[in-house]
């Protein structure tokens, strides 16, 4: 007899964040619907009711976790002074060896991740990545603004084009840094990039 009355409640925003890991950890490919069932312990039915097909549930994820990055580099920013914040940044890529070890955990930057995998070939998923790339560049935009009027970032360049150049060399290193990255090479080309900054005195 087939089971009747109302589907399993959960929490949605729970479940995302739950998901989030998974998809962080797998990658969206390889990761099927199955995978979440299991993981999250939500019937199938219940999970495309209340977020769609698994790329929907897939570019929700990716958005919480942007707006959950977001809301950390604008702390992370808000600062004096900013250099030694900025590298901080800058380094977590470089740093996954010893932020995590274990098999199956996150690896790299979701959006980055997302760009390798989805863009350009899914319209949405574009949009998505573009959108953060954008929000992180006016975040560090602002922050190099307000280095430069106190005298700790030089204005020979935009602050524009700073920005710019730290959202690749940011991504760069998280796209690197799941292939295998000499930790020790990676933070010296950080630390020459935030050196690149500095103001120097005449």
């Amino acid at each position: 007899m087939a089971r009747t009355g109302r589907p399993r409640e959960f929490d949605k925003d729970q479940t995302l964040a739950r998901a989030l890991e998974l998809f962080w950890s797998r990658g969206y490919g390889a990761t099927s619907i199955q995978d979440l069932v299991d993981a999250l312990g939500v019937e199938r039915g219940s999970l495309y009711g209340t977020f769609g097909d698994k790329r929907r549930f897939y570019l929700d994820a990716v958005r919480l976790y942007w707006d959950v990055y977001e809301r950390h580099l604008m702390t992370a920013l808000d600062t004096t002074p900013l250099l030694p914040a900025l590298r901080e940044i800058l380094t977590h890529p470089a740093r996954l060896d010893e932020l995590i070890s274990d098999v199956g955990v996150p690896q790299g930057c979701l959006v980055g991740n997302t760009t390798a995998e989805l863009v350009p070939h899914d319209s949405e998923a574009t949009e998505v990545v573009a959108r953060s790339y954008r929000r992180f560049t006016d975040v560090v935009t602002d922050a190099l603004r307000r280095a430069q009027a106190t005298g700790e970032v030089t204005d020979n360049a935009r602050p524009e084009a700073q920005a710019q150049l730290l959202l690749y060399i940011v991504q760069g290193l998280s796209l690197v840094s799941r292939a295998g990255l000499d930790r020790t090479s990676a933070l010296a080309a950080i630390d020459t990039a935030v050196d690149g900054l500095r103001r120097r005195d005449p």
